[in-house]
């Protein structure tokens, strides 16, 4: 017994010192960076058209989000919980999960280097990381989030504070603000707006209330349409709205909000506040900042009819990380889907590249808790609309496209690999008249 307890012992030693390769390849078929809506829904396209474990899936979060539905969850109209789905539930049927974070992208070497220092070789490369938050560039921020007030609906660690803030409003400024960034779905910032709208005239704070829009931007909404419907629901509710001015510090001591003018940065214009709404600057991963992938903005560089990248043939990227010069929002992730898909398998199998993506996506305007303009555009920033009555009008049907259609869409369909945008639906609805 006593030589035989010996032995195990050096045996158990021998193996604990030794070292073991990763619980994954070293090596796939296609490598997908990011598990977002865009990284999950390619990776179970592509899972079914080639095979089980010839896709990886590189995401460290344990935890996937419906983040359009955050701005109803400010409002109160919607729980938390009901947004989030644990990521093991969401990733795909066939895809290896590599639960770790994208250290550098190496596209000359066809490599990526995880953060934990391992290495994974593809063929195929799809980056779909979105964009990250920067409340840290904002003078005041974070720290300020724990004081009266001030909130946001783009993080799950803020989104509920909106509503706290919503509550606890006396009188003065309910200002909602818009960074001079780029950032991922550019209409939630005036939506949330307009359900406090609804909430302080519910509870009897209206009259006690000075709404503010303070946008970096040059007017209420980019297409035309839109724009003239939005300024009419601004002006019918008393809404002040301020162009040209970006948030550059929050004072929670003295309940101050800091704002430079784009005209002239140098120049500052403060106010006081009950409320503070922040919508964040935002930026691409660092990873795709540092790497070839990106452009001088820091996005990946891709073909805007194809999401081919410019430069390495064998990567495709889609969503919020690219430069495609269109709205960053999961109805355009819906469809580049299908077309970045599709062009990865003709590339593949040396076949032309025939899919087009004309730049389609949608906003869903909520403007109430039981109304909305549904904006959907393309590139040229002309409707493109799928239903056949003037989507540029509040509707309750609208509505209620944007709280029950479209979570169930997502979470059934698209996520799935089996939405790819309304295209055939809005050619029915319109009688094959419709792009």
């Amino acid at each position: 017994m006593a030589a035989w307890s010996s032995k195990s012992t050096f045996a158990v030693r021998l193996l604990t010192n030794m070292s073991f390769s990763p619980r994954y390849s070293s090596s796939y078929e296609v490598v997908i960076a990011g598990g977002g809506t865009g990284g999950i829904s390619v990776g179970a396209r592509l899972a079914r058209a080639l095979g089980k474990d010839k896709v990886a899936i590189i995401e460290p979060s344990n935890d996937h989000y419906y983040q359009p539905m955050w701005t109803m969850v400010g409002a109160g109209l919607k729980t938390l919980s009901a947004t989030r789905s644990a990521m093991s539930d969401v990733m795909p049927s066939g895809v290896k999960w590599i639960q770790n974070s994208v250290g550098k992208f190496n596209p000359e070497e066809n490599t990526v280097q995880l953060a934990s220092g391992e290495e994974i070789s593809y063929k195929y490369l799809v980056v779909a990381m979105g964009m990250n938050l920067h409340f840290e560039k904002i003078k005041g921020l974070p720290d300020a989030f724990e004081t009266p007030g001030v909130c946001s609906n783009y993080s799950p660690t803020t989104v509920l504070k909106t509503l706290e803030a919503l509550k606890n409003f006396k009188e003065g400024n309910a200002i909602f603000t818009f960074p001079a960034s780029p950032i991922k779905c550019p209409g939630a910032p005036q939506k949330i707006m307009y359900l406090a709208d609804e909430y302080l005239s519910k509870h009897g704070k209206r009259d006690k209330a000075n709404i503010m829009f303070n946008s970096a931007g040059a007017g209420i909404f980019a297409v035309k349409k839109y724009a003239e419907s939005l300024t009419k629901v601004v002006t019918d509710r008393n809404i002040a709205t301020n162009f040209g001015l970006n948030l550059v510090e929050v004072k929670p001591d003295t309940k101050e909000a800091v704002f430079a003018k784009l005209a002239n940065p140098e120049e500052t214009e403060t106010y006081r506040y009950e409320m503070l709404h922040i919508t964040p600057p935002m930026a691409t991963a660092e990873a795709i900042r540092d790497s070839t992938l990106a452009d001088a903005a820091g996005f990946v560089d891709v073909q805007s009819k194809t999401t081919q990248h410019k430069k390495f043939q064998n990567v495709f990227a889609l969503g919020d990380c690219t430069n495609l010069p269109t709205s960053r929002t999961a109805a355009a992730v819906a469809c580049q889907n299908k077309i970045l898909t599709a062009n990865l398998l003709s590339h593949r199998e040396s076949r032309p590249q025939t899919m087009v993506y004309d730049g389609y996506t949608s906003c869903p305007l909520l403007t109430s808790s039981n109304s909305c303009i549904l904006a959907e555009f393309d590139y040229n920033l002309e409707p493109l609309e799928t239903f056949p009555v003037n989507q540029g009008k509040e509707r309750r049907t609208m509505y209620s496209v944007k709280s029950t259609l479209l979570p169930f869409v997502y979470w059934n369909m698209l996520l799935k690999g089996r939405w790819g945008g309304p295209g055939f639906y809005r050619k029915l609805m319109h009688f094959g008249m419709s792009k």
